[in-house]
């Protein structure tokens, strides 16, 4: 067996058993960034030795932790849901909540320009990305329910916003052709948080 095969395998016992999970997990990762940067500039059809030569692995480790390239563009896409969502506690702790809000919402803005080189895969009517779309709405909308419930009670924004009808108003204006993220797009949800500072501060209907 080669240095690299027995590095990313699951051979090994005790101390060295350790040792090589934590090697393969660290090729794993090394992967998933590597084919999410090759992913936005290049789209999910880029060849596979470039994403490993990235990553620095052999193409045949790859193939070992991403049998197929279904597998890694699910792995992107999760990686960066997870570490959006996760951003979303990150800037509630350490912000205002008007504040964490708006900055969490740049920040799912960016996320939805990094998905684009996804795109063309997630719509592909492929069913091993049928999933995707639940694994989205399910870490998303808690996250920003709790953002929006805590700018609410502060009086930074509005009540009454649905979470989800924000997300997609955000991921309808970052998927206009020719937008920018750092360009148009931020102008467009600039001023869609503006609105959502309208009428803060007052009891909405239901809660009367």
């Amino acid at each position: 067996m080669d240095k690299e095969a027995e590095l990313d395998g699951n051979h090994g016992q005790d101390a060295g058993g350790s040792r090589v999970r934590a090697d393969a997990q660290r090729n794993e990762d090394a992967l998933i960034e590597a084919a999410k940067a090759i992913f936005a500039a290049s789209g999910v059809d880029a060849p596979a030795r470039e994403i490993a030569a990235r990553a620095g692995v052999g193409v045949g480790t790859l193939y070992r932790r991403f049998p197929s390239r279904a597998d890694l563009v699910i792995a992107v896409f999760k990686r960066e849901v997870d570490a959006c969502t996760a951003e979303a506690a990150v800037l509630a702790s350490g912000h205002p909540p008007g504040e964490a809000l708006a900055l969490w919402l740049r920040r799912f803005t960016r996320f939805i320009a990094a998905k684009r080189g996804l795109a063309q895969a997630l719509h592909s009517g492929d069913p091993a990305f049928q999933a995707l779309p639940d694994y989205f709405r399910q870490n998303f909308e808690p996250a920003l329910a709790g953002l929006l419930d805590a700018a609410v009670k502060a009086g930074a924004v509005r009540p009454g916003i649905e979470p989800y009808e924000l997300l997609r108003a955000i991921g309808n204006l970052a998927a206009i052709k020719g937008a920018e993220p750092e360009g148009e797009t931020s102008v467009m949800v600039e001023l869609l948080i503006d609105g959502l500072r309208f009428g803060a501060g007052k009891v909405s209907p239901a809660a009367g």
